[in-house]
């Protein structure tokens, strides 16, 4: 039975989060608070039921980020000149890993469901994905959409280029195609916080429905349902619903969005 001890846990963490601006014009993706608490947290938290031992790969927003993980029990693989993407991040990771099995969340994959189902029975030889019901936005035989998460024996692991690639195009879809590709649908709620949007929603999941104000944040006007950053402020004549409040005044609009989306 493989256990979390026997495993190398990587969370990927460099990339740029574009889709996600204008937050991440502020501060890097891994850092975008869902519930006052960095992605980054959320993700080591998940993380921690599939691998003891975790490393997070750093690019975009470096100093920030390393600043963030200062102290942490955990390794940081700094990808200096480029983002490696998620199969070079993984690969650059090689001599880290040192031959043990690895377990592998996107940053922005929040979710609600515990990992720990991934190692059920896992036979060490197959990559399992992580995947919800989705037909609109399916990865997967036309219905499963990739949730962010997933398991990787080191025998395929090994063989990655620590180069600009991603996992899917240079390992996922040969494996597909061999039937060395395990689905296992999640139990819980699974959020791809690439957008503003769907940001908002994860928050709105995290709180019940209700708005996230951080702790620092000045609320003077009225807020319903939207995200209000460390250092920002609602003036006394402002009205937010489903919006999202940045620390330099900005605010980002995302109508309909709701905990039920």
């Amino acid at each position: 039975m493989t256990t979390p001890d026997a495993m190398a846990g990587i969370v990927l963490a460099a990339g740029a989060g574009t889709r996600l601006r204008p937050l991440t014009s502020h501060r890097p993706k891994a850092l975008c608070p869902v519930a006052n608490q960095p992605l980054l947290d959320h993700a080591l938290d998940r993380i921690g039921v599939l691998a003891a031992d975790v490393a997070v790969n750093v690019h975009h927003g470096r100093d920030q980020m390393l600043a963030h993980l200062e102290g942490l029990d955990l390794h940081a693989s700094v990808e200096e000149d480029e983002a490696l993407g998620t199969a070079g991040g993984v690969a650059n990771l090689v001599g880290w890993i040192d031959g043990r099995d690895v377990a592998v969340v996107n940053v922005d994959a929040w979710g609600t469901g515990s990992l720990g189902r991934l190692l059920d029975g896992w036979s060490r030889e197959t990559v399992r994905l992580l995947v919800v019901a989705d037909t609109t936005a399916a990865d997967f035989e036309g219905h499963w959409r990739f949730a962010g998460a997933s398991l990787m024996p080191f025998e395929l692991v090994h063989g990655l280029a620590p180069e600009p690639s991603g996992l899917y195009e240079v390992l996922w879809r040969d494996l597909e195609q061999q039937g060395r590709l395990e689905l296992v649908p999640s139990r819980g709620l699974e959020i791809d916080c690439g957008t503003p949007r769907d940001y908002l929603i994860a928050n709105l999941i995290a709180s019940g429905g209700s708005s996230v104000i951080a702790p620092d944040a000045i609320i003077e006007g009225r807020v319903e349902r939207s995200v209000v950053w460390p250092g920002a402020r609602v003036g006394a004549h402002e009205h937010l619903r489903y919006a999202i409040r940045l620390p330099d005044g900005s605010t980002v609009n995302v109508p309909g969005a709701s905990a039920e989306s």
